[in-house]
């Protein structure tokens, strides 16, 4: 069989400049992408392949011209299938294993031809035209060599192309660049899609369907890979595992099924940028219809859910969309009506943590029960669900270790359980990493062990504040006011809400307000910290001017510490009654 090349040539420096960088419009940048002529062939075939052994040298020249050749003519078979230069040259540089396929069907064709002494259609045609002739005998219309170079291995490649026979390579890149975009454009996040995912997994305690089982499945391919979850709204990573989890995704209709889920979606609120995340989360809901969508999603407005405000729960939680869910979702609202819990507290602890319907009833009722022990009844743990939904889907010894760590601070069981009810947040936080670090904080400022229960009792809020970011720019800017540590200290243990107050909305304005126009020291502050609570507007401005007009001097609490009638009894010589009384006719 000869092995010679057409007649005509192909002059690859001409076709493909070495400033010839390629674009390939499904999405997916070839940067390293290089033109035939400096494609390192041998090397990444080498890599890739699955030959047991080395080319000898003096056949490496050889095996690299064929190498060459076979992807000028991947190329050009993939020009004849309707695609231009540019997209066909991409293909086939991303493609190695493919290429090496045919080239390796070719050199066998060769050996039994020249085994048999055959006559066959094969031995007249030149080694590229053999190419071109084994990529058509393959059948698959170049869509395998399209998926390798969309980052999938050959053999996935090869089985997923089964399920694309009707597809058209032009229509089939279509549609990788449409879910590109509605998938992927959203989602370089640096790892937030995947912190996401591992809180789903890390909280589901009911048995998964099957779509929820096949999702999971997806999830650990990927976190078994270099970089694991964090790497979940990458294209490059992730659409290869999508692939191979769910290999007839790309058989589905772009208008007739793909863009309808999509309007629905942003009809019920989520985000076109947003969109991704719902199908990396749940890929199975590609393969619903926007009516069963539709049917699952409005099922939330029984607890209270706008129309247009569902697909925030939705984009919250996908899962919801799953049966599994769905189904539990009705244990869930039971199971709470049962233990009388308001509904209203209810409808809106599910809206603002939609992961609770992954949860058992059997986990809810030990959560539930630890709180009782705590004093805290259904009534006040339906506003403590209100606020911190999260802390049912704790585990019961995680709640009572942080019961356990204020106890040791100081703190009996009962004002605990008062604890619970005014700031639960604190009870969703971890010990190690954040609340030992701000108790050893506010004993940095000056506060007493001795004094931390008092102060965190009539604060709690101070144990969420974030120490580097709001509570010690607040200690700096009070000391450059000229209020000392020690100072400060006293203040924050006779209001502990002082801490609590923003700079640029509170402390400044009414430190220059009593600096500069009450003309006042900042020593009274320091013995009335209570000062920053009042408002400036409405309560300290219009009290001062009262008392300037009447040319009355007095401290802070005097001034501030009264009741409007006291104030108006003492200051302005009006008794009780501010308001004559209409006179009678």
């Amino acid at each position: 069989m000869s092995t010679k090349s057409f007649s005509t040539h192909w002059n690859v420096k001409s076709l493909f400049p070495n400033n010839c960088f390629l674009h390939f419009p499904a999405g997916k940048s070839a940067p390293n992408a290089l033109p035939f002529s400096s494609f390192p062939f041998p090397r990444i075939l080498h890599s890739s392949s699955s030959r047991p052994y080395p080319l000898p040298q003096c056949n490496q020249t050889s095996h690299n011209h064929n190498l060459t050749q076979a992807q000028e003519s991947v190329s050009e078979y993939l020009q004849q299938l309707g695609l231009s230069l540019d997209e066909s040259i991409f293909i086939a540089s991303n493609s190695p294993n493919y290429t090496q396929m045919l080239v390796d069907a070719v050199m066998e064709l060769e050996e039994w031809n020249t085994w048999n002494n055959s006559n066959t259609e094969g031995e007249h045609l030149g080694f590229k035209e053999m190419i071109i002739y084994m990529a058509k005998e393959k059948g698959d219309n170049g869509k395998i060599a399209f998926l390798e170079s969309m980052g999938l291995p050959l053999y996935s490649a090869m089985i997923i192309a089964r399920y694309l026979s009707s597809e058209s390579l032009s229509s089939l890149i279509h549609k990788v660049k449409y879910m590109k975009e509605i998938i992927f454009s959203g989602c370089n996040d640096k790892g937030i899609c995947g912190k996401n995912a591992r809180r789903m997994m890390m909280h589901l305690s009911i048995p998964a369907d099957e779509d929820l089982q096949r999702t999971l499945s997806f999830f650990e391919k990927i976190e078994a890979r270099r970089g694991g979850l964090d790497t979940l709204g990458s294209f490059d990573t992730t659409f290869r595992f999508l692939l191979e989890s769910f290999p007839r995704i790309l058989s589905l209709p772009v208008e007739s099924h793909l863009k309808p889920i999509v309007e629905f979606l942003e009809d019920i609120g989520v985000p076109r940028e947003s969109m991704g995340e719902i199908f990396l989360f749940f890929p199975p809901i590609l393969f619903c219809n926007s009516q069963g969508i539709k049917t699952k999603a409005l099922a939330f407005e029984k607890v209270g859910a706008a129309y247009e405000n569902v697909g925030k729960i939705v984009l919250k939680y996908p899962w919801i969309l799953s049966t599994s869910i769905q189904e539990n979702y009705e244990h869930i609202l039971l199971f709470f009506e049962e233990e009388k819990l308001p509904k209203a507290s209810v409808d809106r602890a599910i809206i603002r943590w939609p992961q609770l319907l992954g949860c058992s009833t059997s986990k809810l009722k030990l959560m539930v029960e630890q709180f009782g022990e705590l004093g805290v009844s259904n009534k006040k743990l339906g506003r403590v669900i209100a606020k911190s939904p999260q802390l049912l889907m704790r585990k019961p010894q995680e709640l009572l270790q942080v019961v356990l760590f204020l106890e040791g601070l100081g703190f009996d069981r009962e004002t605990v359980g008062k604890l619970v009810c005014r700031c639960p947040e604190i009870f969703a936080l971890d010990i190690d990493k954040t609340l030992k670090k701000k108790v050893e904080s506010l004993v940095e400022f000056g506060i007493s062990r001795d004094h931390l229960p008092r102060v965190i009792k009539n604060y709690p809020g101070l144990l969420m504040s974030d120490v580097d970011n709001t509570l010690l720019p607040r200690l700096k800017y009070l000391m450059e006011m000229g209020i000392s540590k020690r100072e400060i200290a006293s203040m924050v243990r006779r209001y502990s809400q002082l801490l609590g107050y923003s700079i640029e909305v509170v402390l400044r304005p009414k430190l220059k307000f009593l600096l500069d126009t009450m003309e006042k020291p900042v020593r009274e502050v320091v013995d009335y910290p209570r000062f920053f609570s009042y408002s400036l507007e409405k309560k300290i401005k219009p009290r001062f001017w009262v008392l300037k007009e009447r040319n009355i001097e007095c401290s802070l609490k005097d001034m501030l510490g009264k009741s409007d009638e006291e104030f108006a009894a003492e200051f302005m010589g009006v008794g009780r009654m501010l308001v004559s009384p209409p006179s009678c006719e």
